[in-house]
């Protein structure tokens, strides 16, 4: 077989014969005129052609071996997908009785040999022009099987009037492909026939008798869902983009992965089938610029011309957070007082009850914190690495993608990438730098140079991206390992990182979360106590928790993903913390996050206040927006056991409900001491206030104590740390991050999404926050022979809370 073309390109021809030099000299000719043509020597092989690609026309021989020409037109006019495909004679027999035969199997022109190789193009284009298409076939694409655009056009038109006359409206989706101009580019217009086709078909599994699918005007697809409600399409989509997200397209023997981007518009709202179009193409854009698989609707502000921001008034955005931490302390302190003291007045003392739960409250937590404890100081292990087989070890391909904002972490990110580039791996790894940056860096230029050196490292950059999820989403697109480590562009993972990683993974694992130890504590006491704290997280709570709740959690940098289920998971831009919502949604889908103290990777802390308030910030909002996203559904998900939707419950409803119960021993006492007549007449030494007092206080060292014995020997070695960790948290940053906590939630009630990044520079802390465009630079943009299964592209509980834990 062979496919060649020129520039000029006209069409595609099959040309099937038995004979080399008839072959060649068709070919020729062919090619000359500017088509694309692909041979194949019997009827068999020719189709085994069109399974992969459909051409505009076939010229074929009569007779051949295996399968001659009469059979194979036959065969081509019993398919519904080939039946208008035109088919062109040329052959050697000439007899009427031939001819005749022939054109009643269903041939579209006869020509015999010897011929005139003009006569024969000149047929060739007028099959091409003017194809003869059955009439029961004129409506449907010849590529797909599908609508063609005209009769889905108008089909969409009379859906829409039909929704108007009934008030039972229907939904037009536009479906793409994001890497169809890579496609195009590797395999030519034949590789996107191929895709096409696969698309087709999973299209067509898809709809009911009562929907259509079709091509678009400009080459998409369309789905027209009548009278389908808003959500029904949204799950429907949903879960036609996984599907397609899922499967591994076949184009000239390639495996490649695809990111189905998916836009919709509801039919009662719009004027014309064009403006449906257009409304939903504008939601496909959008879909495009977070590759996150999500189907988007149509919002009017998406086609509305940008308008000049407002500016904010500096005064009112200097006062909005303080008001807001006012507002907490109104709803969890003065609010319950007043309702203690007007249901007293009303007859109806209440406090008894509050004081229960205050109680039980303090002792849940405290207790919760004992066991996690406990349970990580035997901490589940992955199994010894893999035995070498012929010679070698058995280690997969890997990737890694760094995620990076380039104006906040040009003083980092070179060393990252050398540190990646250092990791003592036997099998290949590649090294995927995304990154996104509004304005042209000094350091894009050596990083380039770099790429260009090393073969290991391709540079991404992602036009238009606005978050970490996009960039790591692009990256999807061209990682070619088996498994993908996620990082943030300040994490420097140790040399055997990756080897222990894929034991995990060798062990049936499908995430593993490692453990980020902070590289700069000697910055600051803040930098200090962050250190402490992370050991409490990835040393203590979360492998502690892992094995409590039967499930880890993915805290957004290194972490460790079997690369299938990335693509197919994809992080949601949409989310302050698109991590933990993806890994919510592996464990509510039966996969398995193993949780590692020992993977260890080394990153820099806040060294402000002010950076790890907006930093935390971000976590608890995210974690709220999490919790209002997964927790009633893991609750009734009937694939999680009992201790699996526990852990749901208590990671997110108890985490969220805590930081406001903490608080409610102040209106209590306040309402006390009022009814007493003042402080000096209660009775301090109630046994259960004191007994609760003694074990809820007694948890923080304890939890220290834990850290200090589970901690990487680096931060180990630091005992002062931990002291000061002790008293900070003791005197202060308990309630600073419970504070974070309440106050994050009434943001995400004020629907403010917003945070601040900060710059991160050697030696200094931060927390950056990362249709799309990407630009690679390396091996992985620059070879064109991509390797066959190559995609293209484009909280801890420390002391009495529950503060956020790390996401990113």
């Amino acid at each position: 077989m062979t496919g060649r073309a020129l520039a000029d390109d006209r069409g595609a021809v099959l040309v099937v014969d038995d004979d080399e030099m008839i072959v060649g000299l068709v070919e020729q000719g062919l090619l000359a005129a500017g088509y694309r043509v692909t041979t194949a020597s019997s009827g068999a092989e020719a189709l085994e052609r069109l399974a992969e690609a459909v051409p505009d026309v076939v010229v074929s021989d009569v007779n051949m071996p295996d399968m001659d020409g009469f059979t194979l037109v036959q065969r081509l006019r019993e398919d519904p997908r080939l039946r208008s495909l035109p088919l062109l004679f040329l052959t050697s027999r000439a007899e009427a009785a031939d001819v005749v035969s022939g054109m009643r199997l269903g041939a579209d022109d006869y020509l015999t040999k010897p011929f005139d190789l003009p006569v024969l193009v000149a047929r060739v284009d007028a099959k091409r022009l003017r194809p003869p298409v059955p009439a029961d076939r004129l409506r449907t694409d010849r590529r797909t099987g599908l609508a063609s655009s005209a009769t889905f056009m108008d089909e969409l038109d009379r859906e829409r009037e039909r929704a108007l006359r009934s008030g039972r409206s229907g939904h037009l989706a536009l479906l793409g492909l994001n890497e169809s101009a890579s496609i195009r580019a590797r395999f030519g217009e034949r590789g996107v026939d191929e895709v096409l086709r696969q698309v087709a078909d999973v299209l067509g599994a898809v709809v009911t008798p009562l929907e259509t699918a079709g091509r678009t005007p400009d080459g998409g697809f369309g789905l027209l869902l009548p009278e389908t409600s808003s959500d029904d399409v949204r799950d429907l989509l949903q879960g036609l983009s996984e599907r397609l997200a899922g499967r591994r397209l076949d184009v000239e023997g390639s495996k490649v992965s695809v990111t189905p981007l998916v836009g919709y518009v509801p039919l009662d709202a719009v004027q014309s089938a064009k403006q449906a179009v257009e409304q939903a193409g504008a939601a496909l854009e959008h879909a495009q610029m977070h590759l996150d698989l999500r189907p988007i609707a149509y919002r009017p502000e998406m086609l509305a011309e940008a308008a000049a921001p407002r500016q904010p008034r500096p005064l009112l955005e200097r006062l909005r957070t303080p008001c807001q931490v006012a507002l907490t302390f109104v709803i969890g302190i003065v609010l319950p007082y007043f309702v203690y003291l007007f249901a007293d007045r009303a007859g109806f003392d209440i406090t008894p009850f509050a004081y229960l739960v205050v109680v039980f409250s303090l002792l849940v937590t405290g207790i919760a914190i004992w066991v996690e404890g406990l349970l990580a100081l035997n901490p589940a292990q992955p199994p010894p690495a893999p035995e070498e087989q012929d010679g070698g070890p058995a280690y997969p391909p890997a990737s890694a993608v760094i995620a990076a904002y380039l104006p906040n972490e040009a003083a980092t990110v070179l060393e990252t990438v050398e540190a990646f580039l250092s990791v003592n791996y036997p099998g290949d790894l590649q090294v995927v730098l995304a990154y996104n940056s509004p304005v042209p860096l000094p350091v894009e230029r050596v990083l380039g140079e770099l790429a260009q050196r090393e073969t290991r490292f391709t540079l991404l950059k992602v036009e238009g991206s606005t978050s970490k999820a996009q960039n790591v989403n692009a990256a999807l697109q061209i990682v070619t390992g088996e498994f993908t480590g996620v990082f943030d562009a300040d994490h420097l993972p140790a040399a055997d990182s990756f080897v222990r990683a894929y034991r995990w993974m060798a062990d049936g694992y499908d995430v593993v979360q490692g453990h980020p130890v902070v590289r700069n504590g000697d910055a600051s006491w803040v930098a200090r106590t962050v250190a402490v704290e992370f050991e409490m997280i990835y040393a203590v709570s979360h492998p502690g928790r892992a094995k409590l709740h039967q499930f880890g959690i993915f805290g957004g940098s290194n972490g460790y993903w079997r690369t299938q289920l990335l693509r197919e998971t994809r992080f949601r831009g949409s989310m302050l913390t698109e991590d933990i919502d993806s890994a919510l949604r592996v464990v509510e889908a039966g996969y398995r996050i193993g949780s590692d103290p020992y993977l260890i990777s080394r990153e820099l802390a806040p060294t402000t206040l002010q950076a790890l308030w907006d930093q935390r910030m971000r976590w608890a909002q995210g974690w709220f927006q999490v919790s209002l996203g997964h927790l009633f559904g893991a609750l009734r998900n009937p694939g999680l056991t009992p201790r699996q939707r526990f852990g749901f419950f208590f990671l997110l409803g108890w985490r969220e409900v805590y930081p406001w119960l903490s608080v409610q021993m102040f209106p209590l006492i306040a309402f006390y001491a009022n009814r007493a007549g003042g402080p000096q007449h209660l009775d301090w030494f109630v046994p259960v206030f004191v007994l609760t007092t003694i074990f809820t206080l007694s948890v923080g060292p304890w939890q220290t104590l834990f850290a200090y014995r589970q901690a990487d020997p680096e931060i180990r070695s630091r005992t002062a740390w931990f002291w000061l960790y002790l008293v900070v948290a003791s005197v202060f940053y308990t309630e600073y991050k419970n504070v974070i906590a309440r106050v994050a939630q009434v943001k995400q009630a004020m629907r403010e999404k917003a945070w601040k990044v900060t710059p991160r520079a050697a030696g200094t802390g931060g927390a950056p926050e990362g249709g799309l465009t990407a630009q690679a630079v390396g091996p992985a943009a620059n070879d064109p022979e991509h390797p066959a299964d190559e995609p293209l592209v484009p909280p801890p509980l420390p002391h009495h809370t529950t503060s956020p834990s790390r996401t990113s």
